[in-house]
């Protein structure tokens, strides 16, 4: 499979690297970085490389070996000496050098020898393959605009260190995973202009055709104004104009098996954030692209599910895509708005859109939930809502769980799956004091949307626009000692989603997938 199947080239398992270097199509360079388990004579040619340059063992290398009758190119990018606060990611990080190396090199036909499981990294080889494949992605538009570019290899080999049907059983595990991460990438790192709201729904409507993932799309203004108040006031400037207007994507998956339990995803998905009245002055817009990561991460998530399609889950994807523009129809501060669940939101802060982007949709879904007796149902809200979340935890996600969410050990179990795969989550809990900072504060509304600093300046600044979505939807009435508990979670992917210019990174898709799908 190739780009068509979202995977980055076609991949190609081998036996042992004998195999590889003796066929016709012979793989020109071997990507190595991991010492054990390797044949003999690359064994032997590392150690005596690491006598020569002490420094092989801390960067990536380069160098000429002969192994069976032809010499061969060699890249070394070794995971290194593990201590006790590293992770997985080694792996992951490692394999990507390696790529990157290799192509520096002129490869044409690399071979990425995987590295070992290990008992305390039993997913290695997985994570390896999924750094590698990273690596290898081409932006969409590059691949839309420069045809030629579309691909860095059009083909790899693999070589697990258990042989080529392992590397085959492999191989299912990651074209699925991956095909998740390919979604995301494209629809996060669109430019504000290809990955426009209009554009994201045609680009879902593709991925997801002729499968079992149904996709609705909702866009009449007329729609948003009555059933989602709080996304048409963000909507109401880029609504203006006919190419950025807002759309709210629905993706369900129905088991053939009477669901075991059912995961909801409501994904905050701003094409392009400009701060709006509350503009984002001081050269801070730039990047702001990538604030519909949250939302592309559901679309991932769903094409997982699409591929594995699990007997007994009931997933359920929603994607808020809106532009926060600025202009003569922008919303502005002290705005009184009334949401989906009938709560009067004063606005604070314009710059504050992701929470009111998904607040509707989010109380469409615990509606749902309830009227329809969905089995096991847990709620979720994925965004790359704040920079206080990066200054907290920097390159990690954040779990905030309610209290049904809490009693089931929900962020510890998502925390211990995504160190598994390499997709951490930091763990941060919410107090009574985020609750109080967004109760309204005048007579005549419910609830105040922000204050008028920066998250980053605001003390709780991640764990509040939790409280506010809690409060904004009626999912504070859903706590452990009301008649109806409903779990809730809200993931902050701010620090972990992949800032420009670097690759989006599809987080939080393998720990949720890991978590869900297994």
């Amino acid at each position: 499979m190739g780009v068509e199947g979202y995977l980055p080239c076609e991949i190609d398992p081998v036996d042992n690297l004998e195999v590889a270097l003796n066929r016709a199509a012979r793989c020109d360079t071997l990507c190595v970085i991991d010492d054990a388990n390797l044949h003999p004579v690359l064994a032997r040619e590392i150690e005596q490389q690491k006598t020569f340059d002490a420094g092989i063992c801390s960067e990536v290398s380069c160098f000429r070996c002969t192994v069976g009758s032809e010499p061969v190119r060699v890249v070394y990018s070794p995971v290194g000496e593990l201590s006790d606060f590293d992770d997985v990611r080694r792996y992951a990080e490692a394999a990507g050098q390696a790529m990157r190396r290799a192509l520096k090199a002129g490869a044409k036909f690399p071979l990425l020898v995987l590295p070992a499981p290990t008992e305390r990294f039993s997913a290695a080889p997985l994570v390896a393959l999924l750094g590698a494949l990273h690596e290898l992605y081409v932006p969409l538009q590059l691949r839309e605009d420069v045809p030629a570019k579309r691909q860095r290899y059009a083909k790899i080999g693999l070589l697990h260190p258990d042989g080529a049907q392992r590397g085959q059983d492999l191989l299912r595990q990651v074209q699925s995973l991956e095909a998740g991460r390919f979604v995301a990438r494209d629809i996060g790192g669109g430019d504000p202009e290809r990955m426009a709201p209009p554009r994201v729904a045609k680009y879902v409507l593709q991925a997801f055709a002729g499968g079992p993932v149904k996709v609705t799309v909702v866009d009449d203004p007329r729609v948003f104004e009555r059933d989602y108040p709080l996304f048409q006031a963000v909507n109401r400037a880029a609504g203006t104009v006919e190419r950025h207007r807002g759309r709210i994507v629905f993706l369900e998956y129905r088991p053939p098996k009477p669901a075991r339990k059912t995961v909801v995803l409501v994904g905050k998905g701003v094409t392009y954030d400009t701060g709006g009245a509350d503009i984002k002055a001081g050269g801070v817009m730039a990047g702001m692209s990538r604030d519909k990561c949250g939302a592309a991460a559901v679309a991932g998530f769903m094409k997982v599910v699409e591929q594995r399609q699990p007997q007994d889950v009931h997933a359920i994807g929603v994607l808020c895509m809106v532009r926060n523009s600025v202009g003569e129809e922008c919303y502005v501060s002290d705005e009184m708005v009334t949401s989906r669940a009938g709560v009067r939101v004063r606005v604070g802060n314009t710059d504050a859109e992701g929470r009111m982007a998904m607040a509707d949709a989010l109380c469409q879904m615990k509606e749902r939930v309830l009227s329809e007796g969905l089995p096991d149902p847990h709620l979720y809200t994925v965004a790359t809502l704040t920079g206080h979340a990066v200054l907290a935890v920097g390159n990690s996600a954040i779990v905030m769980d309610n209290g049904p969410a809490r009693a089931a050990n929900h962020g510890p179990e998502l925390q211990r799956a995504g160190e598994v795969v390499g997709d951490p989550f930091e763990i941060s809990v919410l107090r009574r004091e985020d609750f109080d900072f967004h109760r309204g504060k005048c007579y005549g509304e419910d609830v105040l949307q922000a204050n008028n600093l920066p998250s980053s300046r605001t003390p709780r600044g991640h764990q509040g626009p939790a409280a506010f979505l809690m409060l904004a939807t009626g999912l504070d009435k859903c706590g452990l000692s009301s008649t109806h508990p409903i779990k809730y979670s809200h993931l902050d992917i701010a620090g972990s989603a992949g800032d420009v210019p670097d690759t989006p990174t599809g987080s939080p898709i393998l720990a949720l997938a890991q978590a869900h799908l297994q």
